[in-house]
Formats: C-alpha cells, structure tokens, sequence
C-alpha cells in the first residue's frame, strides 16, 4: 500500500529565494579595496588639499560602487517580490506584477511601468555559448537522434525568469499577494554621494 503523497493548498509556505549577481560582489569587492588603497594613501601622505580632495573622492566612489555591484538583490517571497536597484527599492505584490522578461535587461512589468532587475544581468555570451551546447546537444546522429539528449539549457537570466514567472503563477489568485506598488529611495547611499560630488567642485575650483 503505497501513501499519499502531501497535498499542496494555498497556505503552503514557500522558501523564500533570492538572487544575486557573483561577478558583481566579486567585482565591487576589488574595486573598493583598490580605491579605499588609493584614497587612504592620499589621506596620510598628501598635502591638505589633497586629503581634503581625496575624502570628497571617497564619498563618491565608495557608495557609487557598493550600490551598483554589492546593493543589487532581487529577494522572492511567496507573496511578494523585493527588488532592490541601486539608489531604490521596490516592494511589489506578485499581484501588481504583469510579466517577467529577460532580453537586453532582465525587468518586471506592473500597470504603472517597468522596473530593471539590476541584481539579475543578461550575458548574451552566455546565451550563445548555451544555444551551441542545445544545438549540440539536440543535433541528430546518423541513425537517429542521440540518446543522451538532456534537458534544454539555458542561461542564468532566463532560468531566473522562468523561476520568478513560476512563483508568480502560484501566487496569482491569492489574497495576500495583492497590492500596489512600493518604491523607497536609498538616502544612504544618494546622500554620500551628492556631499562628495559638491565637496569635489569645491576642491577643483580653489
């Protein structure tokens, strides 16, 4: 006698998942050492205006650089999916979300617009070097197609797509994932950046 198998009913949990780019964390992460290397060796060798120069230079490059390599992060939840960009965050319930594309960028559509997924990039060299692996994959033997044919691959974006669409799809008639919209703007990293672009105006023109 076999057992059943576990039903799944609307309030089964789902693990929440969250993507991230490796190229981008590795990337920043070696971009700020070498910039806090530079800037911390003018700040104890330089003159004064050339401390007071590179102190206004960190201030901009630093946050530049967290937000664009390490802030980047698409977190899906079962009602909701987080997209954090750069200088924003945006909350939306799987409800507000149209559809999931991944062609020069990876963006999710709402009512109201469109938002880019800056933690999910599209290689196009990975697109084509995973086309010739399926066309090699699929292409026929001499007496018939090959045995070994797997599943399709594909490339990381679009694999991403598919997953967010599955979760959305899950999500579509539930009542806790409808809603508008949230967009909040990160001060933390705008605010650094706007004090050392000013200060490094200041510093060019004396």
């Amino acid at each position: 006698m076999t057992s059943p198998e576990p039903s799944t009913t609307p309030q089964q949990k789902y693990a929440e998942r969250t993507y991230r780019s490796p190229a981008a964390l590795v990337g920043g992460v070696l971009l700020l050492l070498l910039g806090l290397w530079l800037g911390g060796d003018a700040l104890l060798r330089g003159v004064a205006h050339t401390k007071l120069t590179a102190a206004f230079a960190l201030f901009v490059g630093v946050p530049l650089v967290a937000a664009y390599t390490l802030r980047p992060l698409v977190k899906a939840g079962e009602d909701r999916l987080l997209v954090r960009n750069p200088f924003r965050t945006i909350t939306l319930p799987w409800g507000a979300v149209d559809d999931l594309r991944a062609s020069f960028t990876s963006e999710v559509f709402t009512a109201d617009g469109k938002y880019q997924l800056w933690a999910v990039p599209v290689s196009l060299r990975q697109r084509k070097k995973v086309s010739k692996q399926a066309a090699r994959g699929t292409a026929p033997r001499r007496f018939g197609p090959r045995a070994d044919a797997g599943p399709v691959p594909r490339a990381m974006a679009d694999q991403t797509m598919d997953e967010l669409r599955e979760i959305k799809e899950r999500a579509a008639h539930r009542e806790s994932a409808k809603g508008e919209p949230v967009v909040r703007w990160a001060y933390g990293f705008i605010g650094p950046c706007v004090v050392g672009v000013v200060g490094l105006i200041v510093m060019l023109a004396v």
